[in-house]
């Protein structure tokens, strides 16, 4: 099974001629641009061009040619693959191969599992649903919560 993985959502129309307005799920915009075919809304397009600031990203999408075309597309996702994306660094981890991991504490007691993974711009945190079913949001920082073994070993008492 491939996951699909998402790199931007479409914001509106940018201009008269096709371009859109991004929100970046990125990085950046080379980690946009990098991709040359993209889902658009589950179907397969060309990026033709992406530009714009790292503020305010733009698109041009192949049979994407007017401000109305664009406009109808607003609030769809642009989504790549998960094999489409770069291999990783030691230590490094795309944010959707965490969710689903189990959380245990560092004796092997089961916690609960991970089932988002937020970035509000300090730092990434773990929304962890413990057994029972409450939420709760964990920094991911080591001695916290560590990933190793394809698990998350979490310190509980960070639990809220």
């Amino acid at each position: 099974m491939t996951t699909r993985i998402t790199l931007a959502a479409i914001a509106g129309a940018h201009g008269v001629r096709g371009e859109v307005r991004l929100k970046l799920f990125t990085d950046s915009l080379a980690s946009l641009s990098g991709h040359d075919r993209v889902l658009v809304d589950g179907t397969p397009r060309r990026l033709l061009n992406v530009g714009g600031t790292p503020k305010s990203p733009t698109a041009r999408i192949e049979g994407v040619a007017d401000r109305s075309a664009a406009e109808a597309l607003r609030g769809t996702l642009i989504e790549v693959e998960r094999d489409a994306l770069p291999p990783l660094d030691e230590g490094e981890y795309y944010h959707s191969d965490l969710i689903g991991l189990d959380c245990v504490a560092q004796d092997g007691t089961p916690i609960g599992s991970v089932v988002a993974v937020e970035n509000f711009g300090a730092g990434d945190l773990l929304e962890i649903e413990v057994q029972g079913g409450k939420k709760s949001l964990i920094p991911f920082k080591p001695g916290i919560a560590d990933l190793a073994d394809g698990r998350i070993l979490l310190d509980p008492a960070f639990l809220a």
